[in-house]
Formats: structure tokens, C-alpha cells, sequence
């Protein structure tokens, strides 16, 4: 087999998910990752579809069940915590099959990281800073560690991605904004809880929502509207949480309360809602996958299944060609190109839903969430979205879990 050495930039849920299929397949995986552990907080996603299908074939089914949440309604109030649209979060379960749970972004990447640690070389703290491509190989400069060679590099390093950059060009040739910014985060002991209900709260053009986690955690998430002159999100953590108290100030629901549970957030995830649009996701020898191809941006609600879908299919098309990468990753682009687009227009649809900008908006949106309640209206809206068109071609990994 061709290039077996292969380095992944990035231990969220592509890297992880490539390495374990890519391990399977015959290949030697290196992961390397800018964090010196797992990142742990950010924010809750929904999971279905065929990242589900694939957490199943790697064994995962039942500890996601175990730590993740069966929601029983989404709820939107006003500002005396009065119910005024919502509906049962059943039609979930009912438009796919009962595949559907709601779960932390950094648990799912925790499961699919604990099935390759005593499979692959795994270097935290460390980042790339160097990439040069040659006929047959790639050296690969540390920031810290001596310079390395391997056959092939796959950048699953995120929306912001190292190895895109020094790659492919800067992250504003291929950024497109939705308009809006988000930050979630996590505390201990917040009251009330609302078990299994995702209650939310919004003023035009902003949204905070808290959610129940297990072990008496509550997760913040405000998703608020940015116009196309702002300046990215600030990086320091005081600028951030000095941010959201300006735009929430005059906000009512709980947000005066949740505005001061900031100071004891351990972690802030803090962003600009963006997709990531490219001609290729492939150079030579170097490709891309998850957020660092294609960010759906993650008001999909879909990405990590995404990152997940597309880990495996890179996978699978560089054991099918048994190795060779050109082929290999034309093949990748081919099947996966249409359907990542589709997802990527619902998705800047969608975004405008967490936080119309207008009141008409926002009674428009209500409208149409009372509505779910009517028998089919829901399949309708929404069902073309949660129905993945894409089948999972049948590869052979003989090292896999099932």
C-alpha cells in the first residue's frame, strides 16, 4: 500500500474519526494538535443522519445514548418567561427513525478520540508552522518539535485552519459570513433548569438559550446579528464577555442573571458564524476535511455528523485506491461535492432562524414553530433537510469496529 504515513492536523471529530478509518484501512496515522489536552466546553450539537450511521459502525451507539439528552420541547419565551412558541422535539424522532439525540460537541470528539489513543501518535501542544510539499512526501516543521516526513497531510484543523492557510491561502478568500456571531458556555448550579427543554429567548437580531446538562451544568448560547463592517470577534476573553453584556444589556428574560454567571465561566466559546467555500479541497498531496473543507457553520446543526461523513469517506477512497492520492481524493471531492453543498444552503437558510433581525421576523418564525404541531407540516418544512440523499459507499476496513 502507498502512502501509509499520514499526519491529520486537528483532534476535534474529523481527525479522530479519519485516523480511526484510516488506522482500519492499514494506514499510520499521526494526529497533531494545537491544544495541550481535548478541548472540553463550547456547545451542544443534534445528531443524526449518516454521522450517526458511521458512529455506529465504529461501536459508539451506546455510550452517545448514555451521556446524551432525548429533548422533549424546544421553547421560545418573552421576557416573563412566558411560553410563546415552541414545539414537541418528538418530530425529531419521528422524521428520522429514531435516530436523532442531542449531545456536547466535546463529548462526542472525547468518545472517537478514547477509540484511536493507543492506535496512533498523537503530539498535543504542537502546532504546524511549516508545510512543504514534495514529488514524494511532505516535510512538515513543528513549532516546537524537530521537522518530520510524511507521505500525506489532512488538514481537520476547523473553520480557522492552520494547514488551509499555508496551504491554500488566507482564511478571507474562502470565508463567508452569515451575518451573525455566537458564544456559548457552561456553570454549575444555574436555577431553573427545564430538564430536556431547550428554552430560548430573543430580541431582533438576538438570541440566548440555556440548556440542561447532566451533573447540575447549564449551557449558555447567545447567537446575535453582526453587520458586514464589524470587526471579527475579539480574542481575549474580558473583550468577549465585555461584548455580550454590551449587546444584551437592555435584554429581559434571565439574561441580566445569565450575563452575570459569565465570571464564573471556566471556558467562552466566542465565533463568527461562517461557511467555508473552496474550488478544491486537495493540493498535491495535502487535502482537507471537516470545517477546514466546507464549514457548514454551526448554526447547521449537522457539522460534527458532517465532519464525521466526509472523515470516512476519505478514508474509505484512500484504502479503495489503495493509496494513491491523487485518485483517491478526486474521488472524496466527486461524492462528496453536491451533497456538502446542499447542506451548506440549508444551513445559511436556517441561521436566520435563531435570531431574526426584524420583529416581523420573529413573529414570522414563531409562526411557523406553533405550526409544527399541525400532523405533516413539520415533514414538510424540515424533513428534506434531516433526510441525508448521500449513501454511504461500502468500503472495506478490516481493522473496524463492526
Amino acid at each position: 500500500m502507498d502512502n501509509r504515513r499520514i499526519l491529520i492536523c486537528g483532534a476535534g471529530i474529523a481527525g479522530p474519526t479519519l485516523a480511526y478509518w484510516l488506522r482500519a484501512a492499514g494506514f499510520t496515522p499521526t494526529i497533531v494538535e494545537q491544544s495541550p489536552t481535548l478541548r472540553s466546553g463550547g456547545y451542544v450539537i443534534d445528531f443524526w443522519g449518516l454521522g450517526y450511521d458511521i458512529a455506529g459502525k465504529m461501536g459508539l451507539l451506546p455510550e452517545i445514548s448514555r451521556i446524551g439528552y432525548h429533548m422533549r420541547e424546544m421553547r421560545v419565551v418573552n421576557g416573563r418567561n412566558e411560553r410563546v412558541a415552541g414545539f414537541g422535539a418528538a418530530i425529531f424522532d419521528e422524521l428520522t427513525g429514531g435516530r436523532f439525540v442531542t449531545l456536547a460537541r466535546s463529548d462526542l470528539s472525547r468518545l472517537i478520540f478514547e477509540r484511536i489513543t493507543d492506535h496512533a501518535d498523537i503530539l498535543f501542544g504542537e502546532q504546524i508552522v511549516g508545510i512543504a510539499p514534495q514529488d514524494d512526501g511532505v516535510e512538515v516543521t513543528f513549532e516546537r518539535r524537530d521537522t518530520r516526513r510524511f507521505d500525506l497531510v489532512i488538514g481537520a484543523d476547523g473553520l480557522h485552519s492552520k494547514v488551509r492557510e499555508l496551504v491554500f491561502g488566507t482564511q478571507d478568500r474562502f470565508e463567508t459570513a452569515l451575518g451573525y456571531a455566537a458564544a456559548a458556555f457552561e456553570v454549575d448550579g444555574y436555577q431553573p433548569r427545564d430538564e430536556s427543554v431547550y428554552v430560548l429567548y430573543n430580541r431582533p437580531g438576538r438570541m440566548v438559550a440555556r440548556f440542561a446538562l447532566h451533573d447540575a451544568r447549564t449551557l449558555f448560547l447567545f447567537v446575535f446579528a453582526i453587520g458586514p463592517d464589524d470587526q471579527p470577534a475579539p480574542r481575549v476573553p474580558e473583550a468577549q464577555k465585555a461584548q455580550l453584556r454590551r449587546i444584551y444589556a437592555d435584554a429581559r428574560w434571565e439574561c441580566p442573571r445569565i450575563l452575570d454567571e459569565l465570571d464564573r465561566a471556566p471556558t467562552l466559546y466566542f465565533d463568527r458564524v461562517s461557511q467555508i467555500r473552496m474550488d478544491t479541497w486537495s493540493r498535491g498531496r495535502i487535502a482537507l476535511v471537516g470545517d477546514a473543507a466546507f464549514c457548514p457553520s454551526l448554526m447547521a446543526g449537522q457539522g460534527s455528523a458532517l465532519a464525521m461523513t466526509a472523515a470516512y469517506v476519505l478514508a474509505g477512497e484512500l484504502a479503495q485506491a489503495d493509496g494513491r492520492h491523487d485518485e483517491a481524493f478526486r474521488a472524496y471531492e466527486a461524492r462528496l461535492r453536491p451533497f456538502i453543498a446542499a447542506k451548506q444552503a440549508s444551513a445559511a437558510h436556517f441561521a436566520g432562524l435563531f435570531a431574526p433581525k426584524t420583529r416581523a421576523g420573529l413573529f414570522l418564525r414563531n409562526q411557523m414553530l406553533r405550526a409544527f404541531g399541525i400532523p405533516g407540516l413539520a415533514r414538510l418544512v424540515i424533513g428534506r433537510d434531516l433526510v441525508d440523499s448521500l449513501r454511504l459507499p461500502a468500503y472495506h476496513f478490516a481493522g473496524a469496529a463492526s
